[in-house]
């Protein structure tokens, strides 16, 4: 389901995930109203702006983290024109948790594609959010990583594939998987038994 203020902006974002073959359940212009329509519709996925009525301010951030915690396997994508960060921490590292600047949206495959992998339990950040997760505190462990391997593993924490990674890096995979390999040494992520993968996400996320 899709929730925006704006007419021309939701019904745009409907007839896009239809064209894709996705069943669009609703489409509301408030927060009020996003909350009544997922506790009727019961939606995989819930597309929100980050700023609606009533306030303007950040009540479609707000709504969904009031979402999360009645449904915990809803996915959550939101969208803004600019980055707030207020209200969007706690869901930054959850699973099914997507954050997207509404400029992405003009790349019909990549916001469709974050789409289906937050509906699937997957993340997609927007790098221009990424970095500002990065800017919000400094002195980490991840200060020892160079600034291309914080590259690459800001586009593990996007949800992407070495391979996507290395497609848009223009690098090979071979190297994308050389800089993830020594991101998990610099991180401590020597045990072949864990998911480091995830665990070194979770660090980079946490840690900013």
């Amino acid at each position: 389901m899709v929730a925006d203020d704006s007419v021309l902006f939701r019904e745009g974002l409907v007839r896009l995930l239809v064209e894709k073959g996705h069943e669009v359940l609703d489409a509301v212009g408030d927060a009020t109203a996003l909350q009544e329509a997922v506790e009727r519709n019961q939606p995989d996925l819930a597309v929100i702006d980050v700023r609606m009525p009533p306030a303007m301010e950040s009540d479609g951030a707000k709504s969904a983290a009031a979402l999360r915690a009645r449904h915990p396997g809803l996915g959550l994508l939101l969208l803004s024109s600019h980055i707030e960060l207020h209200h969007v921490l706690p869901l930054v590292g959850t699973p099914g948790f997507g954050y997207l600047l509404k400029d992405r949206v003009l790349n019909l495959a990549d916001f469709t594609a974050a789409a289906e992998r937050v509906a699937t339990g997957g993340s997609a950040l927007d790098p221009a959010v990424v970095q500002a997760l990065v800017l919000t505190r400094a002195g980490s462990a991840l200060d020892d990583l160079t600034e291309r391997e914080l590259d690459v593993l800001g586009q593990v924490a996007e949800g992407l594939s070495n391979t996507a990674i290395a497609q848009k890096l223009v690098v090979s995979e071979r190297t994308v998987e050389a800089h993830i390999r020594s991101v998990f040494t610099k991180l401590g992520l020597s045990d072949e038994g864990t998911n480091r993968r995830v665990l070194a996400v979770l660090r980079y996320l946490e840690a900013h």
